[in-house]
């Protein structure tokens, strides 16, 4: 016997013909575009990032503080003859508003992404050096990191003083990317992304495996406030 509703008004009749249409569950895996994210023509060789992952990591292991909170970082640029990164290097300036009071503060320092100009020397020789090569060729390129994000976590809703280029090298369907109120998926195929984080934005890994992306900083005039 069906359902009959006892009150007959526009939520009623708005859930009846949501329940007589099906759900979207494949494109959900694909890339969409939409405000604040692009993809670009630029392309890299998916094997030759993967086998340089491996590579970089057998070199060195993932560097920073938060690694217990599934966020960890491998600098792939640094400031000129630069040998130790503090957090603030691997994570930098950005805005929240983090609590119930709807307050906007800004955490941490600002990163003058510039002065980031030279390739860690310690993953010369590798394809990661080619795509950085590639990427300064096109845009001023500033900190250059592979990003891990473990499985079942998110990251803080801010914003940072300027866009990023993501290049996914391991992903799972469960990893969503959201600018302001577009969320979409990232597909690891050797694609690059820009992703206007001078918005609001966070990166999702809901999937069973580690999602791993580099991601460049686009060093034109930084946000500051």
């Amino acid at each position: 016997m069906g359902f009959r509703a006892a009150i007959d008004d526009n939520d009623v009749n708005s859930i009846t013909n949501w329940m007589q249409t099906a759900p979207e569950t494949t494109s959900v895996a694909d890339f969409l575009p939409g405000p604040g994210i692009q993809k670009l023509e630029l392309k890299f060789d998916i094997d030759e990032l993967r086998a340089a992952l491996d590579e970089c990591l057998a070199r060195e292991a993932f560097k920073g503080g938060m690694q217990d909170q599934g966020f960890a970082a491998l600098p792939l640029t640094q400031r000129p003859g630069q040998t130790e990164w503090t957090e603030n290097d691997l994570s930098g300036r950005y805005w929240l508003r983090g609590d119930a009071r709807y307050v906007e503060e800004a955490r941490e320092d600002l990163v003058p992404e510039i002065d980031f100009s030279e390739f860690n020397p310690k993953f010369k020789g590798t394809y990661f050096e080619y795509v950085h090569e590639e990427l300064t060729k096109r845009f001023p390129i500033g900190r250059t990191r592979v990003l891990a994000k473990s499985q079942y976590n998110c990251n803080s809703w801010h914003r940072d003083p300027e866009p990023r280029l993501h290049i996914p090298v391991t992903t799972n369907p469960g990893s969503l990317f959201v600018v302001n109120h577009h969320v979409t998926h990232l597909p690891a195929d050797g694609s690059v992304y820009f992703t206007d984080t001078r918005g609001y934005h966070t990166a999702l890994n809901g999937g069973d495996t580690t999602r791993v992306h580099i991601v460049a900083a686009l060093a034109y005039t930084q946000v500051t406030k």
